[in-house]
């Protein structure tokens, strides 16, 4: 079995009427024609939408193209994926976000094509004073009530909301109904879908002039209505010095680095995403050194030479991989 370098990819940005230019102007991201990107999806393998390595012997190459070729090198245990099973973005929010909620991997499964559900979870980077994160329903609130309240435009009057922090991490299971909003920058975690159901658009047209196509029906039919308000994770602390878990579930597990002493990243057959989301990494691998940037993403394959993370005074670490 090979053992892979760590992969750099290129940035796929994506240009949606919330975007604005922070991604460039915090992150360095290249920005199109427009001057804006809402997104930047950093690691992804979703049917045409593909990461390509940036450096290496394995430069050009899609993301797919090693899930195919070199499965179990990349993914290890999980090698049974026929599809990188994990996309990780960034997000720019400077207009509110759809309210949204997307189907589980049942619901997924029945789609034409078939795609995975979505579990996602969001790490605020930035938040203006005043922002919102919309997540679940507010107690007592059912299917009829919410259909009412669509209806009538009152769709916020349903919704638990509150003022997130930076630093505080979310978790949204599939069938949770939600919205970013305006002010925030966010990066976000996912199963690899792109299956969304917009159920209110705040009553916006977009760039030509019409409102968003609403799926209000399928959106209806996908929420959860068991499940209330969904706050801030806790986080706990993990027997490694400088690693403290910010959420997991069967789906992926979301862990930060901050700054200490050398952190070894042993090989655990399992392949990490790690983002810099503050300072600077070294990573140290095969007598090799890879300088990661505020902005950032290196995936670590499973198999893979020791690995060592020298992090700055001031750095910030997101590690997300598969659970066990």
């Amino acid at each position: 079995m090979p053992i892979l370098p760590p992969l750099r990819f290129r940035p796929i940005l994506r240009d949606y009427l919330w975007g604005g230019q922070r991604l460039a102007t915090e992150f360095g991201k290249p920005l199109g024609p427009s001057k804006r990107a809402a997104e930047s999806w950093e690691i992804v393998d979703h049917a045409a939408d593909q990461s390509l390595v940036s450096t290496g012997p394995l430069a050009g190459r899609t993301l797919h193209e090693l899930v195919c070729n070199y499965g179990l090198a990349l993914l290890g245990q999980q090698a049974a994926f026929r599809q990188f099973p994990l996309l990780f973005k960034l997000l720019d929010c400077q207009r509110t976000l759809s309210v949204q909620v997307h189907p589980n991997d049942t619901q997924a499964a029945l789609l034409s094509p078939h795609d995975l559900g979505k579990t996602e979870a969001w790490v605020v980077l930035a938040a203006e004073p005043g922002s919102k994160i919309y997540a679940g329903l507010r107690p007592g609130i059912d299917r009829a009530t919410l259909e009412h309240a669509v209806a009538n435009g009152m769709c916020a009057d349903c919704l638990h909301a509150f003022e997130p922090q930076v630093g505080e991490c979310l978790l949204i299971e599939a069938g949770t109904l939600h919205a970013l909003g305006e002010g925030l920058l966010v990066a976000e975690i996912q199963q690899a879908s792109d299956t969304t159901y917009r159920l209110f658009d705040w009553n916006r047209l977009d760039a030509d002039g019409k409102p968003r196509a609403l799926h209000v029906e399928q959106a209806l039919d996908t929420i959860d209505f068991s499940r209330g308000p969904v706050n801030p994770t806790q986080p706990t602390v993990t027997t490694v010095p400088g690693v403290v878990r910010l959420a997991t579930c069967e789906k992926f597990v979301v862990d930060r680095r901050t700054a200490g002493s050398t952190q070894q990243l042993p090989p655990d057959d399992r392949f990490h995403i790690l983002a810099v989301i503050e300072g600077q990494a070294t990573i140290r691998a095969a007598e090799e050194t890879y300088a990661v940037r505020r902005g950032e993403t290196l995936l670590l394959p499973a198999e893979r030479a020791a690995t060592e993370l020298l992090l700055s005074d001031e750095a910030v670490v997101l590690d997300m991989y598969l659970p066990e």
